[in-house]
């Protein structure tokens, strides 16, 4: 199945094929920062499935809450934060999924980093690790 997506303000578009490997909830400190909200709803598909259609993303090198590079691809116009890469994860895409253009089908199978969430947050009965699982 085919998902598209994109930035607020259009400039840039992306495909995604197939299913992702992984839906989760990420409550580490970098992406609550980058999200401007209490955690970053992320689905993990391998790079080479997704496409970008329109425009180019730029890239941040952040260095996560483990101390490994991040590298977080943003629209350089609106702002809004569209892919993760990370280095515990090689040659995956986690893809920021309020930026789809439908995310009714995301149904996160874990919370991660949860050492870092907001008190306020409730994880119901999902899954939790305090970083990243394994």
């Amino acid at each position: 199945m085919t998902k598209t997506g994109g930035c607020l303000c259009g400039a840039v578009r992306y495909e995604v094929s197939g299913d992702p490997a992984m839906q989760l909830v990420c409550h580490c400190s970098h992406c609550q920062k980058q999200a401007g909200s209490a955690f970053s709803t992320i689905a993990g598909v391998p790079e080479r499935a997704v496409t970008v259609t329109l425009g180019a993303p730029v890239t941040f090198i952040d260095h996560g809450e483990s101390g490994q590079p991040v590298e977080r691809q943003f629209c350089g116009t609106c702002g809004s934060p569209l892919f993760s890469k990370v280095m515990a994860a090689p040659g995956m895409v986690f893809i920021k999924t309020g930026t789809l253009d439908d995310s009714s089908w995301f149904k996160p199978s874990a919370h991660i980093w949860t050492k870092s969430k907001q008190s306020w947050v409730d994880l119901g009965d999902v899954p939790a690790f305090k970083t990243n699982p394994g």
